[in-house]
């Protein structure tokens, strides 16, 4: 759109004039606007807000879409009909700071290896990223124990006579010394006890 000014003026002189309203003119008002360059422009890039920098720690990129729209923003055409030389980039890098280290995740205890006396419990101990992935960063001098020592409730009730008479005749048969694998518990805990008891029979 060009635009000139129009005014009414009356002539005084040679070379002297006078403006006047614009209703003391008679004839018709020349246009004051009028469109040019009827051509249409060519298409533009338009790029739209940088997205949030992935992944939320350490080195990442940004991204954005970048259109090719009209002249007024009202159309969107084919990426082919802008100029590709002039694209504004769809992906910057981007940091957040540094990400958290990995760290040892500890599983719960299990059951201890002896019903009585003393043996071992176990749990699992393995390293995650922050993200949750198994990692194998983890400093081993941090490494909580996988493994550690128990004790079973022993059962303290009396032994029985008969209880005692088959574990000495347990150990006798095999010609070893009295051994906890080789008798019951009762007799295992209470050894002395089985002798004298055995002795009582004899």
């Amino acid at each position: 759109m060009r635009s000139r000014t129009v005014l009414c003026i009356r002539k005084i002189g040679p070379s002297e004039e006078e403006t006047l309203d614009n209703a003391n003119c008679l004839t018709h008002q020349p246009i004051e606007k009028e469109p040019c360059n009827n051509q249409s422009c060519p298409p533009q890039w338009v790029a739209l807000d940088w997205s949030e920098c992935t992944p939320k720690c350490g080195p990442g990129f940004k991204h954005r879409i970048v259109l090719c729209k009209s002249s007024d923003l009202l159309k969107t055409f084919p990426v082919t009909q802008c100029q590709e030389e002039s694209k504004p980039p769809v992906r910057i890098r981007c940091s957040l700071g540094r990400c958290p280290p990995p760290r040892w995740v500890t599983g719960d205890w299990g059951q201890c290896s002896a019903q009585c006396g003393l043996g071992q419990q176990m749990r699992t101990v393995q390293c995650f990223s922050y993200t949750g992935q198994a990692s194998s960063e983890c400093p081993e001098t941090l490494r909580p124990p996988s493994m550690q020592q128990c004790e079973g409730k022993c059962d303290n009730t009396p032994v029985s006579n008969t209880e005692a008479i088959s574990c000495h005749n347990s150990a006798a048969q095999t010609g070893l010394p009295l051994r906890c694998q080789l008798c019951c518990f009762h007799c295992c805990n209470h050894p002395y006890k089985a002798f004298a008891t055995i002795h009582e029979w004899v």
